[in-house]
């Protein structure tokens, strides 16, 4: 669970890094998408590098889904009779919400690959110009589109809050203070990660990016 985590979250934040270049312009962003079909040439052909990723990212997220279907399995059966009561105090918001907040990220994830990864769901779908892709998907007369990222977006920040501090007790970190660290952290990486996705549509929806 812990370490096909890490390897999402590590793809989150190069992707996010990725996305912030839309701020430099339409030529600087449409170089960079380019640039991503062709890494690895000529050893490997054209968008081969972007199959091999997507392929190791499906396996981690298959793995990570796998890993909270036993996890939650496991869990019932360790504690056969259910609480007459369970009290809203224990854990935190994000650790309540990961199962569905993780459901609404999955699904979020489909909606993203077909609107612009393959185009099928975006209002221009034009692979040359991926800049005008975003900048037309997120166009004020499409803020229900925004409206569902900005609910994905903060899902993963939520699961990621709670996912990098599980990750760290798991993963051996064990002291009060280690963890009370690794706490802040976490909470910081996902803010990071919040704002940094969500400036891209809402600078769209604003017009400081056109």
């Amino acid at each position: 669970m812990a370490v096909s985590g890490i390897l999402l979250v590590l793809f989150l934040f190069a992707h996010m890094a990725g996305n912030l270049k839309i701020f430099l312009g339409e030529t600087d962003f449409d170089h960079y998408a380019h640039w991503l079909r062709t890494i690895g040439t000529p050893l490997l052909p054209d968008t081969w590098f972007l199959w091999i990723q997507r392929a190791l990212l499906t396996v981690a997220l298959v793995a990570h889904i796998y890993a909270a279907a036993v996890l939650t399995r496991r869990a019932r059966q360790a504690r056969p009779v259910k609480y007459a009561h369970r009290p809203k105090i224990q854990g935190s918001y994000a650790a309540r919400t990961m199962r569905w907040g993780g459901v609404i990220v999955f699904l979020f994830v489909i909606y993203h690959i077909l609107d612009l990864t393959t185009g099928h769901l975006n209002p221009k779908g034009d692979r040359e110009h991926p800049y005008a892709n975003v900048v037309a998907d997120f166009a004020p007369d499409r803020w229900f589109v925004t409206l569902f990222y900005t609910l994905a977006v903060v899902a993963v920040g939520l699961h990621l809050a709670h996912g990098i501090f599980s990750a760290a007790r798991t993963l051996g970190q064990q002291t009060e203070k280690g963890q009370k660290r690794a706490k802040y952290i976490s909470i910081a990486l996902s803010l990071v990660l919040v704002v940094g996705y969500l400036s891209v549509p809402f600078a769209v929806l604003t017009g400081l990016v056109d």
